[in-house]
Formats: C-alpha cells, sequence, structure tokens
C-alpha cells in the first residue's frame, strides 16, 4: 500500500471511528484500526464486534493494500502532525508515515484478523434526513435504561404504526415517544442506545440523507462519507400505548421556563429522598406548585401560573421532569395526569408529535 492524504482528512477518519476501537475487549485487534485501500478511496474502520464505523476519505493512491494498527497511537500521532500532505507506505505489517519533517513507523497485523461485520445483502432500505433523525434521538435517548438486566429497555425502538416512524424508549419510569411522520412499508427495529448514541456524534451539523438499510441481525446506517453498522437487539419491545392515557383529569398549562425554574429549585431539597417531590395543582389560584422536604436541611415550595382544569397532586422524580422539560423545545407545556398512581404526560401543545410519560413514586 502506497498513497498520499491530508493530515486533516486523516485526523477526522480516525478521530470519528476511533471512539468504537477497544482496548478492553477479548480480542487484542479489536484497539486496532483497519486501514484499507477500496475504488481508490482510503476506508479507517473500527470495531467493538456489536458496533462498526467505517470512514472513508479521498487519498491518492500508488498501491492497494491493507493493515491494522493501534487506534489510539495513531490518532494521536497523526493529530500532533502539522497540516498537509501525508505519505503512508506499507512494508508487510509496518506503515511508515511521513510527512516534510516527522517520520514514523507504526506496527501493524495483518488486515484479515481484523473482524468484519457481516454485509447486509437482502434487507430494507429508507432514507431520513440527518437533522431530523438527530432532533429525535436526542428528544428519546434520555429516557433509555441502562440497565443490562433488561436488555430491551436499554434499546431504542423504531417502528412504524398506522403507517407513521416512531422513535420510543422507556427505561420503565419515564417513556419518550417521537413521531417522524409518514412512513411507506414497515420498520420494526430494536437499536442499542449506545449505538444510537455514536451516531449522533457521527450526524453532528451535518445536513444530509441518512440511508438506513437493516434485516433481522443488524441495521445500516449510512451518511455522506461515513457508515455505523450495529448489531439489533434481541427481543420484543414492551406493548407502551397500554400504558398512556387518553384522556386527563387534571392539566396544567404553563410556561416551561417557569416549569424548569420551579422543578430546578424543588429538586435541591430532594436529593436525600432520591429526587422525590410533590406537584400540586390549584385551579382557584391558577397556579402549580412543588413541594419538596428534606429532613436535615429543610423544605421548599415553589409555584407558577398555569392555566390549571382541576385541582389534583402527584409525586414524581425531579430529575425525570427536567429531563422531560429538557427535551421539548416550545415555550408552553401541558401537564396532564390523572390518580396520583397513574402516569403522567408532558408535552407541548403546539407540537403534537412529541410525548413524554413519567410514572409516579408512592407518595
Amino acid at each position: 500500500m502506497k498513497l498520499q492524504v491530508t493530515q486533516e482528512n486523516l485526523t477526522k477518519a480516525l478521530t470519528t471511528v476511533g471512539r468504537v476501537a477497544t482496548s478492553r475487549g477479548t480480542l487484542p485487534v479489536l484497539a486496532n484500526v483497519l486501514i484499507k485501500t477500496t475504488d481508490n478511496r482510503l476506508s479507517i474502520s473500527a470495531t467493538n464486534l456489536d458496533i462498526a464505523i467505517t470512514h472513508h476519505i479521498g487519498s491518492k493512491i500508488s498501491q492497494e493494500g491493507s493493515v491494522t494498527i493501534p487506534a489510539r497511537l495513531t490518532s494521536d500521532f497523526v493529530a500532533s502532525l502539522p497540516s498537509g500532505v501525508i505519505d503512508l507506505q506499507l512494508e508487510e505489517t509496518k506503515l511508515h508515515i511521513t510527512t516534510d519533517k516527522y517520520e514514523s513507523t507504526i506496527n501493524g497485523t495483518v488486515a484479515d484478523d481484523f473482524p468484519v461485520m457481516p454485509k447486509i445483502s437482502s434487507g430494507n432500505t429508507w432514507e431520513i434526513a440527518s437533522q431530523s433523525l438527530k432532533s429525535a434521538l436526542q428528544q428519546v435517548l434520555p429516557a433509555a435504561s441502562s440497565d443490562e438486566a433488561r436488555p430491551v429497555l436499554t434499546g431504542v425502538y423504531i417502528h412504524t404504526y398506522n403507517q407513521k416512524l416512531y422513535i420510543v424508549a422507556t427505561d420503565s419510569y419515564r417513556l419518550a415517544e417521537k413521531e417522524i411522520g409518514s412512513h411507506k412499508g414497515e420498520v420494526d427495529l430494536l437499536i442499542p442506545a449506545a449505538s444510537l448514541q455514536e451516531l449522533l456524534r457521527l450526524i453532528g451539523d451535518q445536513d444530509a440523507t441518512v440511508f438506513v438499510t437493516h434485516d433481522d441481525q443488524q441495521v445500516q446506517f449510512k451518511l455522506t462519507d461515513t457508515e455505523l453498522v450495529t448489531r439489533l437487539i434481541d427481543g420484543k419491545y414492551p406493548d407502551y400505548r397500554k400504558l398512556i392515557p387518553k384522556a386527563f383529569n387534571h392539566q396544567a398549562t404553563l410556561s416551561r421556563q417557569d416549569f424548569v425554574n420551579i422543578t430546578k429549585v424543588s429538586s435541591l431539597f430532594a436529593r436525600e429522598s432520591a429526587g422525590s417531590v410533590t406537584l400540586q395543582l390549584d385551579k382557584e389560584a391558577n397556579e402549580i406548585s412543588i413541594r419538596s422536604i428534606a429532613s436535615q436541611l429543610g423544605e421548599n415550595m415553589a409555584a407558577a401560573e398555569a392555566d390549571v382544569t382541576a385541582n389534583g397532586s402527584i409525586t414524581l422524580n425531579s430529575r425525570y421532569i427536567l429531563d422531560a422539560l429538557n427535551c421539548i423545545g416550545g415555550k408552553q407545556v401541558i401537564f396532564s395526569f390523572n390518580g396520583k398512581l397513574e402516569p403522567c404526560t408532558v408535552k407541548d401543545p403546539n407540537n403534537k408529535d412529541y410525548l413524554h410519560v413519567i410514572m409516579p413514586l408512592k407518595s
């Protein structure tokens, strides 16, 4: 292998894929990146066996070839080089990296040792705007579980329902659902939340089309120069729609920022009670108040003006309230619930495509 590539492009590629490479795996080669020439472009790949990322960059190739080299060393070294053209030349498994006044040799291993995710040969493909997908994931991912004891809940459920595409996550204490829009065909994917966090990072500020291809085992997200492939979680997602109330006895409409402010203040006094705060709706006073008690420190009550339909109270985790409010971009929110032990919802009255459900605490 012999080629020329710019320092900026090579640094970007190594940074893009490098986070997936891991030195904690059972296979030492997983701490490496695969450098390979394909179709007059240089591709750089990394995998941890659950997820694989490949980034393609343009280069001037004189001789084809491939090798795997340590991810962290190579990334740190190339990032430290001055901008300009870098020469890469492979001799057996030694990669020589040369630029104007720098020269280094990195010992690698043969590319055959590098595990490659199977290609999706006969899957379904659809597309979505990158910023729409990014926005949806940012609103849904906070609700995904990190408890490996229930693998299904560590995933994000992307599916179609009544010819519309939805993205959903829940940890059984709260649930976030985002409707993307109309969608032809059937989608039923349970994707690890950790993989979608990586996808978020890859999308960044790119305004492009994401091509999604999937079969029964894995899914691929393809951006302009980058591909992410991840295994799907094996399991059936809970029928979450049964949990969402169709009507509410108690409802308050108020400023989102006011709701954030009173929740933040109350959460300071709720630390020793695992974030437990009690929300009270007062129709006569037209306000919502939040009370929290810390036996050692004191207690707090904060209130905000609200359009209230009926008096009522419910106890919730303050962190879950703040997470929900941070996922809503509008100026107003509707907070709704029925009984003290039934789920409540938080949503934007002017944006019906996002719903956040929070389960109550026993007061």
